[in-house]
């Protein structure tokens, strides 16, 4: 581009490349996340609900999924895209301050939770080619196994699972 040499572009995430882990830059962002978070597969994190923690809920899960329980870059991808869904849905719909954000490892699959203070429940709306938004949980219900919400006292948990092969 003239002009504009030797000035970082942004990148772009194809689907093959976004689940791949990559040192440097990617790195260092994920070990920010989680000295600054804590690690969500050991105990629930709290993250402000803002657009711009959607990014570090995606580097936490990345982490998570390929290095702490070395599954497939695959399913990375999908588990990444589907945190992102979640995410994006409690820090637009429930006028929080915070969420958590929790994942854990059963034997033969994993599942996520995002954890929110409103009661209100997510809705599933069927969706066009062309809509623009709401595919959020028709994404996690094509991607997932199973998904949920379980109503708490103050709040509620929406979460997903996807079945792993275990070694």
């Amino acid at each position: 581009m003239a002009g504009l040499e030797g000035i970082e572009q942004p990148r772009r995430h194809g689907s093959a490349t976004a689940a791949r882990w990559t040192p440097a830059v990617e790195d260092e962002r994920a070990h920010r996340a989680l000295e600054s978070y804590g690690n969500p597969a050991e105990t629930e994190v709290r993250l402000p609900s803002r657009p711009e923690s959607a990014g570090s809920a995606r580097r936490l899960a990345q982490v998570v999924v390929l290095r702490y329980w070395g599954l497939s870059p695959k399913m990375a991808e999908d588990a990444v895209l589907l945190v992102s869904e979640l995410v994006g849905n409690a820090v637009r719909h429930t006028g929080a301050r915070h969420f958590g954000l929790r994942m854990r490892r059963p034997r033969g699959r994993i599942r996520v939770e995002v954890r929110d203070p409103s009661r209100g429940l997510p809705c599933l709306i069927p969706v066009q080619e062309l809509d623009l938004s709401g595919r959020g949980l028709f994404l996690v219900d094509k991607l997932s196994d199973r998904w949920g919400v379980d109503l708490l006292p103050r709040g509620k948990t929406t979460w997903f699972e996807m079945r792993v092969a275990d070694r």
